[in-house]
């Protein structure tokens, strides 16, 4: 039994923006299938995908504060030369740099029209088969706990494990890394970006929430009401997810 992200949830109040900039930011497609707004590979709308994990930005009433997002994407780069013009691109669609205390960085912050961060990586060996997205980074206050966690959660590989940092990966089908980063702050506000698991077809949605209650996730009341999707939190507090297969 194995759950596999198959998308990125981000909050926002113009989710159609939203969107359109992460499609255009990834060279991916945008979709409305409903309330939501989709972001895939080209071509016709696959969900789940069998690779990418993708994007879905779900509309809100409520902005973003100014407390950083503990959960952000790790854009992939293949040179110095493309990570220049991909940062320039993403500025040129609404992107704005940001100061979360990086330093100096080979790296490059940024934030989505709505203020939501991430990183436009410089070259790195590790990433060149991931696809545009590197990897989902989360910080926590123990990367080793986290990486027991979600690696029971999930199939993927552990590839790495210090005090510091924790990275997995599918072995079934590439594409990102799941990355834990120690960081001293404490979670405060809800999660503006969280991810969204689904049962492998076959395993039952109800037997993999109870394993994960197992493990120590706890059910989340956000007041989602009656939905055919689960939320609940990671021993860390981090929200996430457990959709049904449609």
């Amino acid at each position: 039994m194995a759950l596999r992200p198959v998308q990125v949830n981000i909050k926002a109040v113009d989710g159609s923006a939203v969107g359109r900039f992460w499609a255009e930011a990834l060279g991916w497609s945008v979709f409305s299938p409903g309330v939501t707004t989709y972001v895939g590979p080209d071509g016709d709308l696959v969900w789940p995908h069998p690779v990418a994990v993708c994007i879905d930005v779900v509309p809100v009433p409520e902005p973003k504060t100014a407390t950083k997002n503990r959960t952000h994407l790790d854009l992939a780069t293949s040179s110095a030369t493309q990570q220049t013009e991909l940062v320039a691109r993403l500025k040129a669609l609404g992107a704005t740099p940001v100061d979360v205390g990086q330093g100096d960085v080979p790296w490059t912050v940024l934030a989505d029209p709505e203020g939501n961060e991430f990183c436009v990586l410089e070259p790195r060996e590790v990433y060149r088969d991931t696809g545009p997205i590197a990897a989902v980074v989360v910080d926590c206050v123990d990367p080793r706990a986290m990486a027991r966690f979600w690696g029971e959660a999930m199939d993927w590989t552990l590839h790495e494990v210090t005090d510091d940092h924790a990275s997995l990966r599918s072995t079934r089908s590439g594409g990102p890394y799941l990355e834990f980063l120690r960081s001293p702050d404490v979670k405060t506000v809800p999660d503006r970006v969280h991810l969204d698991l689904l049962p492998y077809p076959g395993d039952d949605k109800a037997a993999e929430v109870a394993r994960l209650r197992a493990l120590g996730a706890t059910d989340l009341d956000l007041g989602q009401g009656d939905v055919p999707w689960t939320c609940l939190a990671d021993p860390e507090g981090h929200e996430f997810c457990v959709l049904a297969r449609s």
